[in-house]
């Protein structure tokens, strides 16, 4: 029977170690990266905002906007959302949470707070070009959006949700859509 010299030995362990390490390191950051497409991280992104939204919002699907002024994606979809804060004025709150700046963040984080949306905001306040319509009883993501300027995608969860009476109480019933009132984009 051969044995390995004790040199050969440290140099594999040292080599399994590093492996593992970096293996170790890259699990932590596809897990605490919400775009990873690892099985289960879609499931993180909607489990963030599970409580019910602020009471000035129930009744009607919330849909939130995360804005800065020099975001390229924001740009392309804004026709779309004004189009839809036309055509749902009535029927979806709208909820824009401008990054623009540290000064415009920090008024968006307060607001947030104060429409129950904190979870949601500080999981995508770095994604700009972000719309999700949510569930203003439940708190849960129904649909997230990134850069996408396709009317009929954003309509047909807000037509099935407002058709199911899924404002307030009765949206606990089916998955999970927003509502609540207008507010104007800073």
């Amino acid at each position: 029977m051969k044995f390995l010299p004790t040199t050969s030995i440290l140099a594999i362990a040292a080599i399994l170690t590093t492996t593992t390490a970096i293996a170790s390191m890259a699990a932590i950051q596809h897990f605490s990266t919400p775009s990873a497409t690892l099985p289960g991280t879609t499931k993180l992104i909607a489990q963030v905002q599970t409580a019910p939204l602020a009471k000035k919002l129930q009744g009607k699907p919330v849909v939130v906007d995360i804005y800065a002024s020099w975001c390229p994606g924001c740009k392309n979809i804004a026709p779309t959302l004004s189009q839809l804060k036309q055509q749902y004025s009535n029927k979806a709150s709208f909820v824009v949470l401008d990054v623009t700046d540290a000064k415009a963040t920090k008024a968006s984080m307060k607001m947030a707070t104060e429409l129950g949306l904190t979870s949601f905001f500080k999981a995508n306040k770095s994604k700009t070009s972000t719309v999700a319509i949510i569930d203003p009883a439940t708190g849960k993501i129904m649909k997230q959006f990134q850069n996408n300027a396709e009317i009929t995608d954003y309509s047909s969860i807000l037509d099935r949700a407002i058709s199911q009476g899924r404002g307030g109480d009765a949206m606990k019933k089916s998955d999970a859509m927003g509502h609540g009132d207008a507010m104007k984009k800073p």
